[in-house]
């Protein structure tokens, strides 16, 4: 008889995982409707799209410094103790927002709190998690359990955008009451952060024992992380182009969408996004995890190129449901190259040195999409994103091709 238990996590998984799992799932929620919800607030809260630019800029490079931090002393603390610790945070940026209307007040919670603009997870919660994960299960099922991460987080995170739209349920025909309805939404934010905290307070001591590796500073490995973090930040400086917030933004400005349609568009994207992690784990067993991450990725760049040229809604809207079918098959890919192609000790170094350059890559491009947003309604921002992927996409399979983790090496 098969158990819920193996069919949440793959053979040889640690019970821990299903925490991290679960916490993973609350995160994803909220940062699906703040998300959507944050550039809609700041719209009306009198912001340019310059200004939100900027903020969301803010976001992703106050992650990155934070992420960066966090990897400079993870081989000195309990991965446990830090996700705690960010899970505070995570409340304090809840409670923080909906007293907020100022701009650089707004910009100094962007900058050391943990909004998320991006449909992919780009805070200081991913890299800890994903050392944990690792440890939680044997590698060759590493690659599985990452999709079910990456899975629940995009299918939650679709509910999240969902959800966006109940304040405007709300308010009914009283735009008034918007504003109330948006800011008790940061308030189960930060809900949503003292659950993923009870969470990882019940994680098992075992993920942190002399049976792991003690976690080290990067060793031997330095030279293919470092290169690996270089090519993630283009792809990351790419990505900031076409964050989630930004998206939405775009859409708002071309096609005068309400925030509850919005909702609903990246519901739909973000389920086509999740059934790609189902199918990423047996392409990449039958293809190579390198080949997975390019030649998914390629044809979703093209589609994303193509987007803006569309002259209805109708066919940008199915040019970005081609492009959410395949565009993020690589996350699970890329997290169990890195995990695989270094030392167990090197592990959380690893996670954190190639996460942060692209939190801080990231950051760079939102407020020169806001910018090139508000002088044109076309676009622009969503054909560089295209466009610089691909050359990260074809960087990535001249330089690695022949990097192979232990699993694939037979072939």
């Amino acid at each position: 008889m098969i158990s819920f238990h193996n069919l949440l996590l793959p053979p040889g998984t640690l019970h821990d995982a299903r925490a991290l799992l679960a916490a993973r799932a609350l995160r994803a929620f909220g940062d699906g409707f703040v998300s959507l919800l944050l550039p809609y607030y700041l719209t009306l809260l009198g912001y340019s799209a310059l200004q939100i630019g900027l903020l969301v800029t803010a976001t992703l490079l106050g992650s990155g410094l934070l992420t960066l931090g966090v990897g400079f002393i993870a081989h000195r603390h309990s991965s446990r103790r830090l996700l705690t610790a960010a899970s505070l945070l995570m409340i304090a940026t809840g409670l923080a927002l909906p007293v907020l209307t100022d701009f650089w007040p707004l910009l100094v919670v962007a900058a050391v709190g943990t909004l998320n603009p991006a449909a992919s997870d780009v805070t200081v919660f991913s890299p800890l998690e994903q050392t944990l994960l690792t440890r939680a299960t044997p590698p060759q099922s590493r690659t599985a359990l990452f999709a079910r991460y990456s899975l629940i987080g995009a299918l939650v995170a679709a509910l999240g955008a969902q959800a966006a739209g109940l304040p405007d349920w709300i308010a009914g025909d009283s735009s008034n009451n918007l504003l109330p309805g948006i800011r008790m939404m940061f308030v189960l934010y930060a809900l949503l952060g003292f659950a993923t905290m009870v969470l990882y307070l019940r994680l098992s001591p075992a993920l942190e024992s002399e049976h792991h590796e003690t976690p080290v500073p990067l060793g031997k490995s330095r030279r293919i992380v470092y290169t690996l973090a270089a090519l993630f930040s283009v792809d990351a400086f790419a990505g900031g182009f076409a964050v989630q917030s930004l998206l939405a933004l775009w859409l708002f400005q071309r096609f005068d969408l309400s925030v509850t349609a919005a909702g609903t568009i990246f519901f739909w994207t973000g389920v086509l996004t999740a059934f790609s992690y189902l199918a990423a784990a047996r392409v990449a067993a039958r293809f190579g995890l390198i080949n997975t991450m390019v030649y998914t990725h390629l044809p979703a760049n093209v589609f994303l190129i193509l987007v803006p040229f569309m002259p209805t809604l109708e066919l940008a809207l199915l040019f970005l449901f081609l492009r959410s079918a395949l565009s993020s098959m690589d996350v699970p890919a890329r997290t169990s190259y890195v995990m695989a192609v270094v030392s167990p000790g090197e592990r959380a170094a690893a996670a954190s040195v190639t996460a942060v350059p692209r939190s801080l890559a990231s950051a760079l491009s939102p407020s020169l999409a806001g910018a090139l947003l508000s002088v044109s309604a076309f676009g622009w921002p969503l054909v560089i994103c295209g466009v610089l992927k691909i050359v990260y996409d074809l960087s990535l399979l001249k330089m690695f091709s022949a990097v192979k983790p232990p699993e694939e090496n037979g072939r």
